[in-house]
């Protein structure tokens, strides 16, 4: 479970944060009651950077085999996660 701060004690308390991160803990920061952040170990970036490139590329070899996919499409369907219509 992922510790929950809001703004102000993150600006307060950054290093603590940080540390937290650190030694493998996640915590989300919170705006006015809302989620609005979540500062991450940076191994759970690099995995999630990886996962990405890794369905992107997939979503680029799906396209690569269809030569009506134009490359202005095959950018557009992998960074806005959408499929082409039929």
């Amino acid at each position: 479970m992922a510790d929950t701060v809001t703004v102000r004690e993150v600006r307060t308390h950054l290093a603590e944060v940080i540390d937290r991160a650190e030694g493998g803990r996640t915590t989300v920061v919170t705006r006015n009651g809302k989620r609005v952040a979540a500062l991450v170990p940076i191994e759970v970036l690099d995995a999630l950077d990886a996962a990405a490139d890794e369905m992107a590329a997939r979503e680029a070899e799906a396209h690569r085999q269809d030569p009506t996919v134009s490359m202005a499409e095959l950018i557009a369907d992998l960074f806005e996660g959408g499929d082409r219509p039929e």
